[in-house]
């Protein structure tokens, strides 16, 4: 391999290592809103997210989606169409500052897991951060 597409492989990969996701943007604006008590379902829930996409990867989704523009797309699609629903539903909701806090029927522990497992589980440049990071290992 020619150094100049390694070193264009390495700075593009730490580009995209370094910019953060919509699963970080949705850690930040949980805890935010739900503070401490948000902690433990986030981070199950990214871990849990993570480890679906590295398996989906390991049994050969991953090479799927590389071949195929088609289902690359598709699952893109599916991710972008959830994270458009979520932002749909945080403006319509028109909660004041207060009532977020306090308001903990709407916003379960278990609605923030499933909500942000299902942002990383879907997003496809998490999956693409995760593929990176094990060819530079």
């Amino acid at each position: 391999m020619p150094i100049e597409l390694w070193l264009a492989f390495v700075v593009a990969s730490a580009v995209v290592l370094v910019i953060p996701g919509p699963t970080i943007l949705t850690v930040i604006s949980y805890s935010i809103a739900h503070g401490r008590r948000a902690s433990v379902p986030l981070v199950a829930a990214v871990a849990l997210g993570d480890c679906t996409a590295l398996a989906l990867s390991l049994v050969g989704l991953g090479a799927l989606l590389a071949a195929s523009a088609f289902w690359f797309s598709v699952v893109k699609l599916a991710g972008g169409l959830y994270l458009l629903w979520l932002g749909i539903k945080l403006l319509r909701a028109g909660v004041s500052a207060g009532k977020v806090l306090t308001d903990t029927a709407l916003h379960s522990r278990w609605r923030l897991f499933v909500n942000t497992y299902l942002v990383t589980a879907l997003n496809p440049r998490d999956s693409l951060k995760n593929h990176l990071q094990k060819q530079l290992t």
